[in-house]
């Protein structure tokens, strides 16, 4: 197996396969390295892939120390990974919460973003949804340390924003479950307390985000309720954001929906190599509704 080691001793697995300019996936909570194998398999027809597992999820390392687990540290294992695998810069892609961790990579370290892809980010980010998540977060800590990972992932799983995975693809859904009960349930309650709970609204940040050059897509499913307010504010205040709205797709979707996935972000990825993903115009910023003088 291939692993980096992170700056604080952390071992984290870490899988490559193709050739060309690299970009580098983080996975969503429920899911780990393997969630990208659709996207592995496409885009590693031109470019160099980078998928790695989280801390927490093996086989990566389980670190006992709850203070081993947030945000920040989630960001800096990203350009651990990089720095492993000689990487100065890269397209990065993640979903949920590791598309929170790539906007907060964007920020952080924006000389080595050449992109960013900010895919179904927005839980806890709402002001008015903040404490609800927290709480529901620490109850899902609670139910994976009590009923272990195998069991706690069939009720996981079938959170409202994932239905849409389940109704479209059962047996797709029925492999999530699977790889989602083959994780650590301490990884699993260590990550949501350490990292989920903690993390600051993006709300919070917006003078930050404001400044934040890198090219960025951001996707959501239109059936993802808490996702859909967030990627809205995101396009309105990133300067260089482009935003892209799946019909009836819920949370899981780069597995929901691989092909409409794979195509847009290898889209929009092209066009930030060839040089066409500008900022944004300024004229786009009046507030008309037409030209009259």
């Amino acid at each position: 197996m291939n692993f980096a080691t992170t700056d604080d001793g952390i071992r984290l697995h870490v899988e490559e396969v193709g050739e060309g300019s690299p970009i580098v996936f983080v996975h969503e909570f429920g899911g780990d390295h393997r969630s990208w194998e659709p996207q592995l398999r496409h885009f590693s027809r031109r470019h160099r892939c980078i998928a790695f597992a989280a801390r927490g999820y093996p086989p990566s390392d389980v670190p006992d120390d709850p203070q081993a687990y947030s945000q920040e540290r989630a960001v800096r294992d990203i350009a651990c990974v990089m720095d492993h695998c000689g990487v100065d810069a890269a397209h990065v892609v993640g979903l949920s919460m590791g598309g929170f961790a790539t906007l907060h990579f964007g920020l952080t370290f924006p000389q080595r973003a050449r992109s960013l892809v900010v895919a179904g980010a927005g839980y806890g980010a709402e002001k008015d949804q903040q404490d609800t998540f927290r709480k529901s977060s620490g109850e899902a800590a609670d139910q994976f340390e009590k009923l272990g990972t195998e069991e706690f992932a069939k009720i996981f799983a079938l959170a409202p924003a994932r239905i849409p995975f389940l109704l479209k693809d059962p047996r797709g859904h029925a492999e999530f479950i699977r790889m989602l009960g083959e994780h650590s349930a301490a990884g699993s309650a260590r990550t949501m307390r350490g990292v989920q709970m903690r993390r600051p609204s993006l709300y919070d940040l917006e003078d930050r985000l404001r400044a934040m050059p890198a090219p960025t897509l951001i996707v959501s499913g239109d059936e993802d309720e808490h996702c859909l307010q967030p990627a809205l504010y995101l396009k309105r205040i990133l300067p260089a954001a482009g935003l892209l709205v799946l019909p009836r797709t819920g949370h899981t979707i780069n597995l929901e929906e691989p092909d409409r996935f794979n195509r847009f972000v290898a889209d929009f990825i092209a066009q930030v190599e060839a040089g066409r993903w500008p900022a944004r115009d300024p004229r786009l910023e009046s507030t008309e509704v037409m030209k009259t003088t």
